[in-house]
């Protein structure tokens, strides 16, 4: 055994022993209880970053620890593989997308493999390639089939010079385009949406099945989810059949309406647009459609409108106002217009400043009896209404359940729950992506391809410009095809899918990750659903998350599942920063190798640089290559940094003397086994039995193969060697088949654990107190770190109860005893997970046959912290003067008794006379002298 810790030799050598073995082959039998692992799956980039390593370091973890506390465990790991980087390649590099992703995902497959990570790679997936999106277009027909996926106009991103769609990555802040240059406009097309929005009750309402999410991420999907409740109300359109139907939360301010506005796009816009205004209105129009959404909305924007010249009346008070456009009313929120109340309205009180249109108060507050009261700004409290008809004088909250029955009963309203969430947007005018699965038939409408037909492939032999419509548009001989209802010429769907489709449904392909006949077998996905514990960013809290259990429920709905929600438990990991310096003068980022630390500055201008950490990125020159540290420190110590130095949920700041401290650590830990395995015969230690013999443990009747199973969870070392090396190979009895019997089962447990109890009794023997210290040691770190990782996952404390038994060990004074022995056969045990490779290495210099990460996880024995003694504190007149040892259970006469009985007392006591004394059990013996 080499006295030097060498970890990349010792990982390389497990790893190949791993995967020769198959060691994390997903069990295929279900007499355990399930555990499912997952960290989200990652877009094949081809390079990890520290981000990667934290995110799957954490869920090994967990999915090491479940394997050993007895679970069968799945633990699988895919690609994220569409999307539009790999197009781009295509575009700028004359990479066909298909070669650039898959040489990505080897290369990324290989770093993930040198962690040490305990991934069934018999269930990799990756979202590009046809076995998968056969199925992710199956899905699409599912939808379709329930009419959850349907067509409409909406608007996209149009770069006017290179005359094609962009996603909103390749539009600049300042609203161009990344290729051209052009200024991006808006445009209406024809696209496909899922009707998430059925699903907005279930969606919000079974957040409250989901105690194992962070709250935060629960709040912030009902925020996105946005359930108002409120009225939608009609206001007709002056000599026009027309309507425009508005949603109001405040159906009590409706009197107070002063004018109306629609989104530019609505429909109604160029009909209620008189000639007078038709040239004003259009070219507002444009200039609107050059701005994205986001520029739209923005709080701290002015809002922009223009008169329509038309109106429409308050069916409430039969009042005309008038009908404006503005740029913040969207056609894709809501119903794409709404009602300006600026008394009562902060955003409508601005507008109606900005433009002098009129301020009608319609609630005004208990304290106030002046209805024509001049506001500042807009009263948004409840109050008493004004101004408004019959209801005057009544409290604004109960007027409005009076106003929605009376737009019921006149007809023009009613009372409505609206949401925030929208439909989802699936259509992408891209190539890499799932190709939708739909043919368009001038006879037949949308037909959905067959199955039998499935998958679309995406053709191989495309040109990327950049330019134009999709790739997919301009190949004839793809895009024309014969319609499969009817046979008239028709012609393909040219739109992809969304990349969020591909990761929506990921995890219910794992489980059965190769099955060629259908998207999975039902039996074996409701075996393994829920996911146990999902790892993955914050960022990713909203749409991923709320699209995958969108997707959940619908194919619940359709029969192929019965479980509500995929995912049980969410951990949210913090981001990992770097170091970053920054010249405050020019705004630029200087890289880390170019910067002195010890005097940060610019080593162009000689600035003093500001120093921070922010999130690695390679714009900000601050990231950490996972290859380099491995290679200096070895895979377990980046994993053991990752995992100390901050708790999971919080942002990590990178720190090169940590990641060497956990170094040191690995360093001693491998010192204190080797050492030992060096002077002293784990054999030996084995073959003492303390009387017991090969005699007495066939007369219990067990077998070979009982006795191991039934004690390789025991905590004690000696004891469960012992039982390894004495029983004998010919003991055979029928005790499997007694425990499987329902009328055997419970007698012969019994017995069992009464032999059990006869070995202990024969075993224990009086240990030494340098032995009991040991022990106590070793159980406090099994709780500790069992607490530690008991479904909150606190990585980092765990680490440092592990780090504290290191320490103990070391200052031990029985390094000559099995105690100790198996207080280093449990820092392995509890190291297992953390460190894979190191702990696999030393459990075999321990004398240990198989793999530690196979054995079970040590027991806690309360029975080791007991005390016997403790040190009691002796103070005269308040002021300690020393401490003596005494019975742990000790009463107040005995601790007194003891107290003046020692030499401390006796010495500082002499000739001087006691007056009181106070005993504080289990602490100190304060003597009170004249």
């Amino acid at each position: 055994m080499d006295s030097k810790y060498n970890p990349v030799s010792i990982e390389q050598k497990w790893q190949k022993t791993w995967a020769e073995q198959n060691q994390y082959q997903t069990p295929t039998n279900n007499n355990q209880p399930k555990f499912y692992a997952l960290s989200m799956f990652p877009y094949p980039s081809g390079n990890l970053h520290m981000g990667h390593v934290r995110n799957y370091t954490i869920t090994d973890v967990i999915a090491r620890l479940k394997r050993m506390q007895g679970y069968r465990v799945l633990h699988p790991m895919g690609w994220d593989a569409f999307g539009l980087p790999a197009e781009n390649a295509a575009i700028d590099r004359g990479i066909p997308p298909a070669k650039w992703t898959l040489q990505n995902i080897a290369q990324m497959k290989e770093q993930l493999r040198r962690l040490g990570f305990s991934i069934d790679w018999e269930k990799e997936v990756a979202t590009c390639t046809p076995e998968y999106y056969r199925w992710t277009q199956w899905i699409f027909l599912q939808f379709f089939q329930a009419g959850l996926a349907y067509q409409k106009e909406s608007a996209v991103n149009w770069d006017p010079i290179d005359q094609t769609v962009l996603a909103n990555e390749q539009v600049d802040s300042e609203g161009r385009s990344w290729r051209s240059g052009a200024k991006v406009e808006r445009k209406l097309l024809r696209q496909w949406f899922f009707k998430i929005t059925d699903y907005a009750e279930q969606l919000l309402n079974d957040l409250d099945k989901l105690p194992g999410w962070p709250e935060r991420v629960k709040l912030m999907q009902a925020n996105w989810i946005g359930k108002s409740v409120g009225a939608y109300l009609e206001f007709p359109i002056v000599g026009m059949d027309e309507k425009i139907g508005v949603f109001t939360t405040r159906p009590d301010t409706v009197y107070g309406v002063s004018y109306v506005v629609l989104a530019p796009e609505h429909p109604l816009t160029a009909k209620v647009t008189t000639p007078e205004q038709q040239a004003t209105v259009e070219n507002f129009i444009k200039e609107v459609a050059a701005e994205s959404e986001l520029e739209r909305t923005a709080e701290d924007k002015p809002k922009r409108g223009v008169p329509t010249g038309g109106k429409a009346i308050n069916p409430f008070n039969n009042k005309e106002v008038p009908i404006w456009i503005a740029d913040y009313v969207l056609y894709e929120y809501g119903t794409g217009a709404v009602m300006g109340v600026p008394a009562h309205d902060v955003r409508d009180f601005q507008f109606a400043k900005q433009y002098d249109l009129p301020i009608t108060n319609v609630i005004m507050p208990d304290d106030c009896d002046n209805s024509d009261y001049n506001f500042t700004e807009a009263y948004t409290d409840v109050g008493v209404m004004v101004n408004s008809g019959s209801f005057n004088g009544q409290k604004s909250t109960s007027a409005k359940k009076a106003i929605i029955e009376l737009a019921e009963d006149e007809g023009y309203g009613e009372g409505r729950i609206q949401y925030r969430l929208r439909d989802w947007l699936i259509s992408r005018q891209r190539y890499w992506g799932a190709p939708i699965p739909i043919i368009h038939c001038p006879k037949c409408g949308a037909v959905p391809v067959p199955d039998e037909d499935l998958p679309v492939k995406l053709p191989e032999d495309v040109e990327f410009s950049g330019r134009g419509p999709s790739p997919l548009a301009k190949l004839d001989d793809w895009v024309n095809v014969d319609c499969p209802s009817c046979g008239t010429p028709a012609k393909r769907e040219t739109d992809t899918m969304d990349t969020f489709i591909d990761s929506s449904w990921y995890y219910l392909r794992y489980p059965d990750a190769t099955n060629e006949e259908q998207v999975f077998d039902s039996e074996i996905v409701n075996d393994w659903l829920p996911v146990d514990q999902y790892v993955g960013g914050i960022e990713h809290a909203i749409l991923h998350l709320l699209y995958s259990r969108f997707f959940t429920k619908v194919l619940r709905d359709r029969g192929l599942c019965n479980f509500d929600e995929p995912f049980e438990r969410l951990l949210t990991q913090g981001m990992v920063q770097g170091i970053t310096y920054k010249n405050p003068v020019t705004g630029k980022y200087i890289p880390l190798a170019d910067v002195n630390p010890e005097e940060p500055k610019d080593p162009k201008t000689g600035d003093k640089l500001e120093v921070f950490f922010e999130k690695m990125s390679k714009s900000k020159y601050n990231g950490v290559d996972p290859l380099e540290v491995m290679a200096k420190y070895g895979a377990d110590t980046a994993r053991m940094f990752i995992l100390f130095k901050a708790p999971p949920e919080k942002d990590l700041e990178w720190d090169d003397a940590d990641v060497q401290g956990q170094f040191r650590f690995l360093n001693r830990v491998w010192s204190l086994v080797t050492e030992f395995a060096a002077n002293n015969s784990f054999s030996e230690l084995k073959a003492k039995t303390n009387g017991i013999t090969q005699a007495d443990l066939k007369d219990l009747g067990w077998s070979r193969y009982l006795i191991t199973e039934i004690t390789k969870n025991l905590s004690a070392f000696k004891l469960r060697n012992v039982v390894k090396v004495y029983v004998a190979a010919d003991v055979k009895v029928a005790i499997e088949a007694k425990l499987s019997h329902p009328e055997t089962q419970q007698e012969t447990k019994d017995d069992l654990q009464k032999g059990l109890s006869w070995i202990e009794s024969r075993f224990r023997g009086e240990l030494t107190k340098a032995e009991k210290d040991v022990r106590r040691a070793v159980h406090t770190a099994i709780k500790e770190v069992s607490e530690d990782l008991d479904g909150d996952y606190q990585f980092n404390t765990a680490v440092s109860e592990m780090m504290k038994l290191s320490n103990a060990l070391s200052d031990a004074t029985c390094k000559d005893s099995a105690i100790y022995a198996e207080g280093l056969e449990t820092l392995l045990l509890l190291l297992a997970p953390f460190a894979p490779h190191l702990a696999e290495e030393l459990w075999q210099v321990t004398g240990n046959v198989g793999s530690v990460h196979t054995h079970g996880w040590p027991k806690f024995d309360p029975e080791a912290l007991v005390v016997d003694e403790i040190t009691l504190v002796i103070q005269i007149k308040g002021k300690t003067r020393g401490t003596i040892q005494v019975p742990a259970k000790a009463d107040k006469e005995t601790l007194e008794k003891l107290a003046r009985e020692s030499d401390v007392a006796q010495r500082n006591l002499a000739g001087k006379e006691i007056k009181k004394v106070i005993v504080v059990p289990g602490k100190l013996v304060n003597f009170v002298v004249g």
